[in-house]
């Protein structure tokens, strides 16, 4: 289950919307170790095509150092798709080279509403899943998150 807040939703939205007719891309940071989307980082389409998206190689690789450097993982990968459903293409499956991330897509082919979908995508299986869209994280959402994480991602309470 994908838990985001409401205002990270939003910004992929409005992202998306505002580069249509070509596809949007982008990613949410969160802490390494965590299942939380904190830090809305939008890109370039490099392909600047309404049905592909490629991230910018110079930003891309900006990206990943300073991640690295602020202990941070990519949590969610998002893109649009501009004329088709928000299901990942073949070409999506492909390239999606982040087994541990959220795959989002946001359909911006009907005007006035938006498709919101998210999906997991691991050694070519796409795998949908649940969107809970909150206004902020709890504690609650906290351990659920860390508890879903897996058995080395919990942090050290000493």
């Amino acid at each position: 289950m994908l838990v985001i807040r409401r205002d990270l939703v939003d910004a992929m939205v409005a992202h998306a919307r505002e580069d249509h007719p070509d596809e949007a891309c982008g990613v949410l940071a969160g802490p390494e170790g965590s299942d939380r989307p904190e830090r809305f980082i939008p890109m370039t389409n490099a392909a600047r095509s309404p049905t592909f998206y490629q991230f910018d190689s110079m930003e891309q690789l900006r990206l990943h150092r300073e991640l690295e450097s602020n202990d941070e993982v990519p949590v969610v990968i998002y893109h649009s798709h501009t004329a088709t459903e928000a299901y990942p293409s073949r070409t999506d499956v492909n390239i999606a080279a982040e087994p541990g991330a959220h795959y989002v897509l946001i359909s911006t082919r009907d005007p006035q509403e938006h498709e919101f979908r998210s999906y997991r995508i691991v050694d070519g299986v796409v795998t949908e899943e649940p969107v809970e869209i909150v206004d902020a994280y709890d504690a609650s959402i906290e351990r659920f998150m860390l508890s879903n994480t897996g058995p080395d991602d919990v942090p050290d309470c000493r």
